[in-house]
């Protein structure tokens, strides 16, 4: 090879890792452009939201449920929603409150805008003055009537709120702007929970079960809340308290014997054989229907609500007469709602063990 051949390969060689590095580069530059670029877009995403968590928060400190987070108003809307700020709407279904003030606390944090930060305390301040003194909280509050004012486990409407405080306890990163003082509330708010919740808990011949989706604010017994949704045994609700419950740093003998019987009901209570399924509705032009079929394989179901008595599974219309299947109870609310599902089944799976383990049990 000659030396203007080998020196014409060098040159050519040099070229392509010239070209290689600046490709790289470029590359490197465009990604991280991208990168910042999203990362200020989510910035602005959460600003926004923070703004609207903002404007509807209520006078009392609390928040409504079901509305847009993520909207950003104009001005004859936000006139409106400011219009509304005596409102008596704030409650804790739905997850409203307290996923307003996790909002809340993530935008200080990212902003140190000290707004973000004065609505949230006041709306940690709005769930310890709802608790009512045996430990329970009503569903909504101030001035709650009806159904609302029963302690609610209802969509984790309590749980909830006591993770929430849980939260503001050992997540001292997130919620470092919450002072000694509202900490120590929190804990004793806890306290007066977890005790509310071993009251509530409902025993079948001396034995602990699980829970009613809501209960009497006085007397702890199982209270129906809307006309399809009976005293009973819940067993979609009940998985949180217990998960919950089990989050419990040295749980004292009541709060492990709670555990145990809500998985011994559990195990007793689910439905093998089955699934639920969607099918085409012919009556309904595009619509489906909800059917319960066989399938030997599936894995165990539980009901959403059982019979507290025979702990049979029961369905509801909107007339208040419980039903024994699916099938038996209107198109409307079979679809309408949520009677089957497979509640607990990363709780015995997952959750069990790793509770039965840290406690050195098994």
């Amino acid at each position: 090879m000659n030396a203007y051949l080998r020196d014409s390969m060098k040159s050519h060689d040099y070229i392509r890792r010239v070209i290689l590095c600046i490709t790289v580069i470029l590359l490197t530059v465009s990604r991280q452009t991208a990168l910042a670029s999203k990362g200020e877009n989510l910035r602005t995403e959460n600003r926004q939201r923070a703004e609207t968590i903002l404007l509807y928060q209520r006078n009392s400190g609390g928040w409504p449920k079901n509305y847009e987070r993520e909207e950003k108003l104009l001005k004859k809307a936000r006139s409106k929603v400011l219009s509304e700020k005596n409102k008596n709407d704030a409650m804790i279904d739905n997850g409203a409150t307290h996923t307003e003030i996790r909002l809340l606390a993530d935008a200080y944090e990212e902003t140190s805008d000290n707004r973000f930060r004065d609505a949230a305390i006041k709306g940690i301040t709005y769930l310890l003055t709802a608790q009512y003194d045996n430990g329970g909280w009503p569903q909504r509050f101030p001035k709650p009537e009806g159904y609302a004012k029963h302690i609610t486990f209802n969509d984790n409407a309590m749980i909830g709120v006591m993770s929430l405080m849980r939260d503001i306890l050992v997540d001292r990163k997130r919620f470092s702007f919450v002072q000694k003082e509202l900490n120590a509330q929190c804990e004793k708010a806890i306290e007066r929970g977890i005790r509310c919740i071993l009251k509530c808990q409902i025993k079948v011949n001396g034995r602990r079960t699980v829970w009613c989706a809501q209960h009497d604010e006085k007397t702890f017994q199982p209270r129906k809340a809307r006309s399809y949704e009976l005293p009973s045994f819940s067993g979609n609700e009940s998985v949180e308290v217990v998960r919950f419950l089990m989050q419990v740093d040295q749980p004292g003998k009541q709060v492990i014997e709670a555990i145990e019987g809500a998985v011994a009901w559990f195990e007793q209570s689910k439905l093998e054989g089955i699934k639920l399924v969607s099918i085409e509705d012919p009556t309904k032009p595009g619509g489906y229907d909800k059917i319960v079929v066989k399938d030997a394989s599936g894995s165990p179901m539980w009901a959403r609500f059982y019979d507290i008595k025979t702990n049979d599974p029961i369905f509801c219309s909107r007339d208040g007469v419980p039903r024994k299947t699916l099938a038996e109870i209107s198109h409307e609310r079979r679809n309408g709602y949520s009677w089957l599902g497979y509640y607990a089944t990363d709780l015995l799976a997952k959750d069990l063990p790793a509770w039965e383990e840290r406690l050195g049990r098994r």
